[in-house]
């Protein structure tokens, strides 16, 4: 209990402190926004009158406070562009862009675990060179470049898929589910090759320890030595991998939308940053930011499941 305690109360703290820098960092960045809201030629009266209606004329940490107990309430602000709550403008782009990262997320689990096992496992030399030459080659590609490929491949030569053609999931969650399953493959697919090497080097390592020999000696099978034993020790650096992991996802994401023109927030964030449109921004990254934060904490719960001395300490 105290392990969990202690944990979710590093996750708030974290999360103060994000949400702060992210806010502090928008407001030393030179430049006023009023100035690309009104025009270089707008007077200094009605730049003052527009900083006063935006809530920018008070002390910076005035304004973080009334900033942090409206985003909890729900309330992310006005955006400077478009003058509408950014709450509403990430209604509909922030379940695309989440969706995308959770099945990339669930297909590097799905597949890599059970093949990295098998990998770890297997006793062939020839699958092992496979594997390991396999690995290499995915492990060089970026995702974006496989998500050009796939394009290529799916949409061009084979006729299967057409980028543009995407359906809402307020539409249809089938459509959508299937327009996305090829992005999320191609963010996966180097994810899968990384995490099968390294749990398949991690079972091949705790395999040479002594409690291995030992239970060999007491005449368990290879099989009984890897689910009972072996599997829980080598699963422990693929964990903090994968949560490492679904933060790079994300940001995986961001960036193959792109590619499949996929209406998330990858667009949405890049003519903010340029507008200098802070409010959008805070929200996103503050969104962000929480997501590898809870990703990070839940690899922590799942460590104390995993490793029974955790919850011995």
């Amino acid at each position: 209990m105290k392990y969990t305690v202690k944990k979710i109360l590093t996750l708030i703290i974290t999360l103060f402190i994000v949400s702060l820098l992210a806010f502090l960092a928008f407001q030393v960045i030179p430049g006023d926004p009023t100035t690309k809201m009104l025009g270089t030629e707008a007077t200094e009266e009605a730049r003052a009158a527009l900083r006063a209606e935006l809530g920018l004329d008070g002390p910076v940490l005035v304004r973080y406070w009334n900033w942090l107990s409206a985003f909890l309430r729900g309330d992310m602000g006005v955006s400077y562009s478009y003058r509408m709550p950014v709450a509403d403008m990430l209604a509909d782009k922030l379940p695309v862009t989440f969706l995308l990262a959770v099945m990339s997320f669930l297909l590097t689990v799905v597949i890599s675990i059970p093949l990295g096992i098998w990998a770890g496992s297997a006793k062939s030399r020839a699958a092992d060179v496979a594997i390991s030459a396999l690995d290499q080659m995915v492990m060089s590609v970026p995702p974006f470049f496989i998500g050009i490929l796939a394009t290529w491949l799916f949409g061009t030569v084979l006729g299967l898929f057409s980028t543009g053609d995407f359906v809402s999931w307020q539409e249809s969650w089938r459509g959508c589910l299937r327009y996305l399953i090829l992005p999320a493959f191609s963010i996966a697919i180097p994810r899968i090759a990384m995490t099968v090497r390294m749990l398949r080097g991690s079972i091949l390592s705790e395999l040479e320890r002594d409690y291995v020999r030992t239970a060999r000696s007491r005449g368990a099978g290879r099989r009984v030595i890897l689910s009972r034993h072996v599997l829980k020790n080598a699963l422990m650096p693929v964990i903090t991998f994968l949560a490492v992991s679904a933060a790079e996802i994300m940001t995986g994401s961001i960036i193959i939308e792109r590619v499949f023109a996929i209406p998330g927030i990858s667009q949405l964030l890049m003519t903010s940053i340029s507008g200098r449109d802070f409010p959008v921004v805070q929200a996103i990254v503050v969104i962000l930011a929480a997501w590898i934060v809870i990703i990070n904490f839940a690899a922590d719960l799942l460590y104390r499941v995993v490793d029974p001395r955790i919850r011995l300490k």
